[in-house]
């Protein structure tokens, strides 16, 4: 195994790259559980990529995407494990090498894990987290990056930008946008608004995307929304948000994956809170989930690493919790008071 760390380093990448995908006619793209929009577009602009240089492509999702991303979807066949298993399972045996996409780790792919560490195909890791598992034979990984469409587009643009056209740009687009939130994340660098300016030139609608992903919320979202912000709590001499979201709450408001999406983001707009947290109490898996997300050097990704199982970025992070929703809160409020101290 290989890192490549740095951009001036992508060429090293690029060449090992370059001589793997000379010598394969089929590949399949993997992106984590639960995808987003940079997940998703990083893996459907480079399955397209890759199809223009005449290697077949499949994109395997360890489950559906939420529905507000599904139009990313409209007119490619991509397979979701969860619904179809043994044809997620004959696409891997036939391929020569596996992409795995916005994940370091096989714990974000759920339970498709177990059918990567079975194949013996080799996998080409491209990412943005840190500190990235041991699982693959080739990665990149740029944590100084803020999103995963950014590397793909740097790769893509370096192999064949000729092949770069208005659907890869959107899908590169839609990543960037979310990934960095909105572009006001701490990654956001002049090379990123800079690409931006290039996908621009392919013929981009950048307002019908950002309404796509953002301007889309049905009546029980908003209405979710409103709770989880009607009961935000708030540690004045910390600067910390938190909202609290049961089993009960999501069932009155038809939760569906995703609708919670960005809800951890609003404790941030309140003056002298660094750092906003949403709790999601989980039937289903029988667990909590966690997210974190936080202002300047408030690392939470190391707080997520430290108590809730968890990591990410330095300032978005997600964790998780098997003990019950009011002892994760009690657990969460005794944890941020020793790691701020």
């Amino acid at each position: 195994m290989f890192g490549i760390f740095g951009f001036s380093m992508y060429s090293e990448f690029i060449q090992k790259l370059n001589k793997i995908l000379g010598g394969i006619k089929s590949c399949v793209i993997i992106p984590h559980k639960n995808p987003d929009a940079d997940a998703l577009g990083a893996s459907l602009a480079l399955s397209i990529f890759l199809t223009k240089k005449k290697i077949n492509t499949n994109v395997i999702l360890p489950n559906s995407p939420p529905s507000y991303l599904k139009w990313m979807l409209s007119g490619h066949e991509v397979i979701s494990y969860e619904e179809s298993p043994e044809e997620s399972k004959r696409y891997l045996s036939r391929a020569e090498i596996i992409f795995a996409l916005d994940f370091n780790s096989l714990k974000r792919i759920g339970l498709l894990s177990h059918e990567i560490e079975k194949n013996k195909t080799q996998i080409i890791m491209i990412d943005h987290h840190e500190l990235p598992e041991n699982f693959s034979t080739v990665f990149l990984s740029e944590p100084k990056i803020g999103s995963t469409c950014e590397i793909v587009y740097n790769i893509m643009k370096s192999i064949n930008k000729k092949f770069i056209d208005k659907e890869i740009a959107t899908y590169i687009y839609s990543g960037i946008l979310t990934d960095t939130g909105s572009f006001k994340y701490p990654l956001t660098s002049g090379a990123t608004h800079k690409i931006v300016s290039e996908l621009f030139k392919k013929g981009i609608n950048h307002t019908d995307i950002h309404e796509r992903i953002y301007d889309n919320f049905s009546f029980d979202r908003i209405c979710l929304l409103a709770t989880a912000l009607k009961n935000l709590k708030y540690i004045d001499k910390l600067g910390v948000a938190y909202m609290v979201l049961t089993n009960k709450t999501l069932k009155k408001y038809n939760f569906k994956r995703g609708d919670t999406e960005g809800f951890v983001n609003f404790g941030l707009r309140i003056n002298g809170v660094s750092l906003s947290v949403i709790f999601i109490e989980d039937k289903n898996e029988n667990l909590i989930k966690i997210s974190f997300r936080s202002k300047k050097n408030l690392d939470v990704n190391r707080f997520a690493k430290k108590y809730f199982s968890g990591g990410g970025h330095k300032n978005a992070a997600g964790g998780f919790s098997k003990d019950s929703i009011h002892e994760t809160e009690k657990k969460f409020i005794s944890s941020i008071h020793e790691f701020l101290k």
